[in-house]
């Protein structure tokens, strides 16, 4: 018998435990703010030798940074320290039919400049240039160089294949289905990038700062000019074999027509009930016509009587949809996201919860969003923020 000669790695080397407490101690400066050697020590449970030689080591690499003193407690002033915002830079893009929304913030997650740019108009051809001359104005207003930015993520109304690469059920976006081309945007921005769908991104911004924040096991439906959903089992958001899972739009529903070839059609039976066009048509058949989705419920809001009648219909068709992902994942929350539950705010949340209390057998928790402004964007600058924590705190 032969026996191999490689060495196993040994567990618990200096090396190894000095990486694990020096990214406890970033994740600590990130969450809590300036702290001191004192305070990182308890925190960590490190004598105050081993915490003076993790911040030096963190300093001498450029990831912390001493800010000011302790003032007003007892004996001499303790020295401060903070994450370095400038170890890294990142950008999130949501990216619709309408327009390109760009945002760039620092590694502590500080949002240092905001651009949006029109799509209308776009060629097929020019999507790669138009949106790295985006993102590139995004980092001109941020006052950082050209090739500052260390990881880009980019919110998109479709579905990534994780083989392919190539975007499914987007055909509202021309230009963003060609193969290889993430590779394609990464090259013409200068820094790696990935593609993510848009309601995946608006979920992990309700877990990490809004309405699912501590929830493991969560559904998020967004509802606009689409349909769609995020699902997220574990703490982890769940994709599906071809990316596609959460495409709910497409999904048959009672109430609805059943629409064979969906794929070509680029809808559903769920879009069908609960789209902005079906929306639309819903309010003007109850005398409240509106340019949008989200001006019909807003109308709807203050039209006592007919009002009342259009959204007790808007949420009984949004809770036949739901009843049926939650008799399949049986999640304990349910966030309601998008321009028209939003626009609907408080009373249309308690409506869907109400019916879909009758109408399912399974009774997770209806929340609305908590988030102020974009999910998507706030979404895909923390998955930005994630990765490159990970490789810039991993590599000092």
């Amino acid at each position: 018998m032969t026996r191999s000669t490689a060495k196993a790695p040994l567990a618990g080397t200096p090396s190894l435990l000095r990486a694990i407490n020096d990214r406890a101690a970033l994740e600590l400066l990130l969450e809590n703010g300036p702290l001191s050697r004192t305070q990182i020590g308890t925190l960590t449970g490190l004598s105050k030798p081993t915490a003076s030689q993790l911040l030096a080591r963190l300093e001498a690499a450029g990831l912390v940074l001493p800010v000011g003193t302790t003032a007003g407690g007892p004996g001499p002033n303790a020295q401060l320290y903070q994450v370095n915002p400038a170890a890294g830079y990142v950008a999130g893009l949501d990216v619709t039919n309408s327009h390109v929304r760009v945002a760039v913030a620092d590694i502590t997650g500080s949002t240092l400049a905001e651009h949006v740019v029109p799509t209308k108009g776009w060629a097929a051809a020019e999507t790669v240039p138009r949106v790295a001359a985006a993102v590139a104005g995004a980092v001109r207003a941020a006052g950082l160089a050209e090739d500052g930015l260390h990881t880009v993520v980019i919110g998109v109304g479709g579905a990534p294949d994780p083989v392919t690469g190539k975007l499914r059920y987007a055909s509202h976006l021309p230009g963003w289905h060609a193969p290889r081309l993430a590779e394609g945007l990464a090259a013409a921005i200068g820094a790696p990038v990935t593609i993510e769908n848009d309601v995946n991104l608006a979920a992990v911004a309700e877990q990490s700062s809004g309405a699912a924040r501590g929830f493991e096991d969560f559904v998020l439906l967004w509802a606009g000019e689409g349909i769609g959903a995020a699902i997220v089992i574990a703490g982890r958001l769940h994709r599906g074999f071809t990316g596609g899972a959460g495409e709910v739009g497409y999904m048959p529903v009672p109430g609805a027509p059943v629409v064979k070839d969906v794929r070509r059609r680029n809808s559903g039976g769920f879009q069908e009930l609960v789209g902005a066009p079906a929306v639309r048509a819903l309010a003007k058949e109850h005398g409240l016509g509106a340019p949008t989705a989200e001006e019909s419920v807003a109308k709807a809001l203050a039209t006592p009587g007919a009002g009342d009648a259009f959204l007790a219909e808007l949420a009984a068709r949004l809770a036949v949809g739901l009843a049926v992902i939650v008799a399949v994942v049986d999640p304990r929350l349910v966030v309601v996201s998008g321009g028209v539950p939003n626009a609907g705010g408080e009373r249309l949340r308690a409506l869907i919860a109400e019916e879909l209390a009758r109408i399912a057998a399974a009774r997770p928790e209806v929340r609305g969003s908590a988030l102020t402004g974009s999910p998507v964007l706030l979404g895909a600058l923390q998955r930005a923020l994630t990765a490159a924590r990970e490789a810039v705190f991993s590599t000092h």
